[in-house]
């Protein structure tokens, strides 16, 4: 069995003055949702997610040798223009992972990130952009072990990006990807995220248009929110309901069940909100137009029979999943009875991509 210690990286076979890399990742919906986080970023549940195709971080990292002072040395620049307000995330970052990459105090990085996707959006950019920084820091691990293999590459990416926001490592590979071990899950680890194979044509190319309800910041942060399952009289059967439906919609996604993946799919962003409204403290991200949002869904499939879906992450936009023959059905559907609920009539069109890609 893989553990930590086998990404210790050490005997490095070759050397580098200076150079840069560049990689964008993407953001990630799960459908089995994770909440609940143990010591290192571990998940207290296994999750699958899709892996989107446009809403995705761009970085460059480039980098200098320098004499090691026993300090990490890193610029930050976010559309280009210096970030101060980052850099006690990234320090963090660089110290939850020197232990594997101890290399990180060779060098000064100067790190440039953009999104594709509006500043403020209400998309959570941590996973993309953990995931993309994840993949240029082990670029420069490769030029320093260039025997290192394409499955240690990536499986080490994965783990450095959870440390930084645990459903990065979800954001490194596609289409689908499984974090947290299951036992029906070949290779699943709780250190990183496995590609799951075999997805029915039902759902290759499936869509996911993001409806934007609230741009605003969320007044509880994921990790606080994580941290109350601790103690919550609802976890360990929230824990064990995920390990069974990761096993039903494992079938589901081999067999094509479209009714199947609308239940649970909506089932799971559903308890997902419900862990949060009955832990103590306990606190409500949706609003209002979430809930209209979900009752117009409801009612648009019920009266259409088209396979439409929402999930929700850890806030109050709403995603909505569809396979993609029924795509201009859907967004006509969103354009007449579901913008009005968006702030600023926003909204974003994705669909399920390949995780990061070097650039």
């Amino acid at each position: 069995m893989i553990s930590e210690k086998d990404f210790i990286a050490s005997n490095y076979i070759s050397s580098i003055e200076n150079g840069n890399f560049q990689w964008s990742a993407p953001s990630n919906i799960a459908l089995v949702k994770y909440w609940g986080k143990k010591d290192k970023q571990i998940p207290a549940n296994p999750s699958i997610s899709f892996t989107l195709n446009n809403c995705k971080t761009i970085t460059k990292m480039a980098f200098a040798k320098k004499v090691n002072d026993g300090n990490f040395s890193f610029d930050l620049l976010f559309e280009g223009k210096p970030k101060e307000d980052f850099k006690p995330k990234i320090q963090k970052f660089f110290e939850r992972i020197f232990e594997y990459c101890p290399y990180l105090k060779d060098f000064h990085f100067t790190i440039d990130t953009e999104n594709t996707f509006p500043h403020s959006s209400g998309i959570a950019s941590s996973a993309s952009g953990m995931a993309a920084l994840a993949m240029n820091i082990m670029s420069l691990e490769k030029v320093l072990n260039p025997v290192m293999t394409d499955e240690y590459f990536y499986q080490k990416a994965s783990l450095l990006a959870r440390l930084g926001s645990g459903s990065a490592c979800r954001s490194v590979k596609g289409q689908v990807v499984v974090w947290g071990e299951h036992n029906e899950i070949a290779g699943s680890s709780n250190l990183f995220g496995v590609e799951f194979f075999g997805i029915h044509e039902n759902f290759k190319n499936f869509q996911d248009t993001i409806l934007l309800v609230d741009k605003g910041e969320k007044q509880v942060s994921s990790t606080v929110g994580h941290d109350l399952m601790f103690g919550h009289p609802f976890a360990e059967k929230r824990f064990d309901q995920a390990h069974e439906n990761l096993s039903k919609i494992k079938a589901i996604l081999e067999n094509g069940d479209l009714e199947g993946f609308l239940k649970i799919v909506e089932s799971e962003a559903l308890t997902l909100h419900a862990m949060m409204m009955t832990s103590m403290p306990y606190f409500i991200l949706m609003k209002p137009n979430t809930l209209e949002i979900i009752n117009k869904i409801w009612k648009f499939r019920n009266e259409t029979q088209t396979p439409v879906c929402f999930t929700l992450d850890a806030g109050a936009n709403v995603h909505v999943l569809y396979p993609q023959n029924v795509k201009e059905k859907v967004l006509e559907f969103i354009k007449k009875e579901l913008v009005e609920y968006c702030q600023n009539g926003q909204y974003i069109c994705d669909e399920i991509g390949h995780g990061s890609i070097s650039i």
